[in-house]
């Protein structure tokens, strides 16, 4: 399949599973979630689905089971919205990948200040 149509679906199935995750799942275990990108494969089977939490580690983790629990529900919900000849079997994966970039700012702004105070100023 051409990069530019799974591109699209990529792009469709992060909106549609962002807003499914946010609007339409109601399960207490459930914390704040943001659908950051969803990786289609070539024959359409299957979909990893990157999610970012805010939270600890114990939220994080909660948050994953409970997507884990309604993956066949947001894949039957995500059959109805997107037209396509197969709808991907839902992989979630957790994105750490705001996390670590907070990390690595308070790095930055530490080695800035420790430089400053070695200069003097």
């Amino acid at each position: 399949m051409k990069p530019q149509r799974i591109a699209r679906i990529d792009h469709e199935v992060q909106r549609v599973l962002g807003m499914l995750v946010t609007q339409e799942l109601k399960d207490p275990r459930l914390g704040f979630v943001t659908v950051t990108r969803a990786e289609v494969s070539d024959d359409l089977r299957q979909c990893k689905v990157f999610v970012s939490f805010i939270g600890d580690r114990q939220q994080a983790q909660q948050s994953l089971e409970a997507l884990h629990h309604a993956a066949g529900f947001l894949r039957g919900e995500l059959g109805h919205r997107i037209d396509l000849r197969h709808t991907p079997q839902l992989l979630f994966i957790e994105d750490r990948s705001a996390e670590r970039a907070i990390d690595l700012a308070k790095q930055l702004r530490a080695d800035a200040e420790r430089r400053r105070m070695e200069h003097g100023e």
